[in-house]
């Protein structure tokens, strides 16, 4: 597949950073770890985003008011209503007052039972609920060590785009997440990491164009962290982060928004 190493440019695409909490903290803890945030943050050159738990929506939207910090959820069903016990729509989060909402996650692909197309149903679900959405793609162990990891990675981005216009892609960000790094403290190289952001921009490339390529922001999520974000950042083709662990732990959260925002 073509590469196409596109420089970093904020005119043209914006640095996100988003925490991704998991199942972490309960609403008191969530007020107390975002007002705890929010100071930190607060001249960031990136914008900044805090996924949480769907209990501490409320919480969230309340101790961020009047910050920079927007709050999404981790993640959403691809019904309106109906019944599907224990889930939550797009429209549900929407209604909240929630911006963000992640889709795809490898712990739902591994956990739960989401596929490529549940993936692209809920990515669906959100942008018709008027959500930005962060669409999780990446590869297992084996898989990188198959040679596969560019292929599965450009399949599973172009499955969850799929039925996505190119107006609605200015709403999509996505995040490339090697599940064999994600909270086992491996990290991919800075170079591993550029390799296939870049191949996600090509494959946005060969659906949509040169401008679209060049315009949609493409996060890595696999344990950046205080010490490795500014290394990370550097590269052309990453341009900010879905942190996990980090992201509980308000100096290592804005070191990382400091990296961002230095580029």
């Amino acid at each position: 597949m073509e590469r196409t190493d596109y420089p970093m440019n904020k005119a043209v695409r914006k640095a996100v950073i988003a925490g991704n909490w998991k199942m972490n903290k309960t609403p008191a803890e969530a007020t107390e770890l975002l007002t705890a945030i929010a100071p930190l943050v607060k001249d960031a050159g990136c914008d900044v985003v805090a996924c949480v738990p769907y209990v501490d929506i409320a919480a969230a939207l309340e101790a961020t008011k009047g910050t920079n910090v927007k709050i999404g959820a981790e993640n959403c069903h691809w019904a309106k209503s109906g019944a599907f016990t224990g889930e939550i729509s797009a429209e549900m989060l929407k209604a909240c007052g929630v911006e963000y909402v992640i889709t795809g996650h490898s712990e739902r692909r591994t956990y739960f039972g989401d596929t490529d197309v549940t993936v692209q149903q809920r990515t669906r679900a959100a942008l018709d609920a008027g959500l930005t959405v962060i669409v999780c793609v990446g590869e297992y162990l084996e898989q990188r060590e198959q040679g596969i990891t560019d292929e599965l990675v450009a399949m599973q981005t172009k499955i969850a785009l799929g039925g996505v216009t190119e107006e609605e892609l200015k709403r999509i960000i996505i995040a490339y997440e090697p599940v064999w790094a994600i909270g086992t403290g491996k990290t991919a190289t800075a170079e591993q990491a550029n390799e296939v952001c870049a191949v996600i921009r090509a494959t946005i490339k060969s659906l949509y164009g040169e401008a679209a390529a060049e315009g949609i922001t493409i996060q890595y999520g696999g344990s950046m962290n205080a010490g490795n974000a500014a290394e990370l950042l550097a590269q052309p083709d990453v341009d900010g982060g879905l942190i996990g662990g980090a992201s509980l732990k308000p100096a290592d959260f804005a070191a990382i928004v400091e990296a961002a925002t230095k580029g």
